[in-house]
């Protein structure tokens, strides 16, 4: 029997089929630019070997036909695909946990189209064209913002008028919470103490990034917002930014929401500051050439240390800090600077175990943090696809529970190596 992991981004889709038993993946691909003549297809086996496919795509339904055809030809049964876990970015305050897809599920998730009108119309296709094209399968949902339903009302509510918070559900709901939960577990089990008893600072920094304060092994506070221009400065998004000065360019310029949302989405962060680099690569590389360069990292590295500082100061003991995501995982220059100058805070960084610590090396998870670093700092490799996959089996097999810290997760233990 099989699980997939399906992602359906705007003009993307990731998709990996897993082995139920095992959860070990089988074969997993990416579609990119959906909706342009020159679409193509890119699968991936195990053992490295890659199969890639040019085809014109006009949508994620037409994507899903390709995905299943290359799966064919890599011998996959589709009878045996009986679980498919749709990753879905936006769930409200409505989903804390993930859940069956039914006709109900559909119309809350509709009703977030306008705020997100990138991902959820991806989204919503992909979960249809599933239920289509595999009819026998059960289809899960896993929200994006279920592990952050945990945060008090002090920390997700606005200081606006309470009735847009009432009536159009305006308040900090966070993202990229299948990666938070994923690396908390791991954390837990390299401290070798139970996820309920840990204090964590997880930062997901990737071309996106969010970072959340986790106490007790629920998280209490997010760098994100309503939606994902809040926080940390990203390749292509701002992180924070006073709301009148958008509201000030909007009416000077002229600007309609949809062309600010372009803007804040597409335009900013890396981008915005370089006027030519979203890759914090390309920004790194020339940072010693172009002042540009050196003023959007110095930028970066500012909002990351302070939001270190006030999760720190939030949490009042911290067990760890974890990074995690592309950034996270191999950029050992990054994170040194991150941690530069928090010596103070208990948070001491080994140069050289930072050094070796990249995940594209396969490092695996590391320690690199010095002996006596009263804050350990980890580089955890993140997994989404397996929270996906776990919990769409924990659905199916009626042995989920909506309460992570008391679900049975295979990542939750220690494996080999750490026994």
């Amino acid at each position: 029997m099989y699980i997939m992991a399906l992602n359906c981004g705007s003009s993307s889709l990731k998709y990996q089929i897993f082995d139920a038993d095992s959860k070990k993946q089988i074969v997993g691909g990416n579609v990119e630019k959906i909706g342009s003549p020159d679409s193509f297809i890119t699968q991936k086996y195990p053992d490295g070997t890659k199969q890639k496919k040019e085809t014109s795509m006009k949508d994620h339904n037409e994507a899903l036909n390709v995905v299943m055809g290359m799966l064919r030809a890599a011998s996959i049964d589709m009878n045996e695909i009986r679980g498919v876990g749709h990753r879905v970015v936006m769930g409200g305050s409505k989903f804390a946990s993930s859940v069956e897809i039914n006709n109900d599920v559909m119309r809350e998730i509709e009703k977030w189209r306008n705020l997100m009108p990138l991902h959820i119309p991806a989204s919503l296709m992909g979960i249809e064209s599933a239920r289509q094209m595999l009819p026998n399968a059960t289809q899960v949902a896993v929200f994006d913002t279920a592990f952050m339903q945990t945060m008090p009302e002090y920390a997700y509510r606005y200081a606006v008028p309470d009735a847009w918070y009432r009536n159009l559900g305006v308040r900090r709901y966070g993202f990229h919470g299948t990666s938070h939960l994923y690396v908390s577990k791991r954390a837990a089990v390299m401290l070798g103490k139970p996820a309920s008893e840990c204090n964590l600072i997880t930062m997901h920094i990737g071309s996106g990034a969010s970072g959340v304060a986790i106490k007790n092994g629920v998280a209490v506070d997010t760098t994100l917002g309503m939606t994902p221009t809040a926080g940390l400065m990203m390749g292509t998004r701002p992180g924070d930014v006073d709301a009148g000065a958008l509201l000030y360019v909007m009416e000077q310029l002229n600007l309609t929401p949809e062309q600010m949302t372009k803007h804040l989405n597409k335009d900013s962060g890396h981008l915005g500051i370089t006027k030519c680099f979203a890759d914090r690569r390309d920004v790194e590389e020339n940072r010693e050439s172009n002042p540009d360069c050196k003023l959007a990292l110095e930028m970066e590295v500012h909002t990351v240390k302070k939001y270190i500082g006030a999760f720190m100061a939030e949490l009042g003991h911290v067990d760890a800090l974890v990074f995690t995501a592309g950034v996270g995982e191999n950029d050992d220059y990054l994170r040194g600077q991150f941690c530069s100058g928090l010596e103070e805070l208990g948070i001491k960084l080994d140069a050289e175990k930072n050094k070796k610590a990249l995940a594209r090396l396969d490092a695996g998870e590391c320690e690199i943090s010095t002996p006596d670093s009263r804050v350990k700092v980890f580089m955890i490799p993140t997994n989404e696809e397996i929270v996906i996959v776990e919990d769409t089996l924990g659905i199916m097999n009626k042995t989920y529970d909506a309460n992570h810290l008391k679900m049975n997760y295979s990542f939750a233990k220690m494996n080999d190596k750490q026994r």
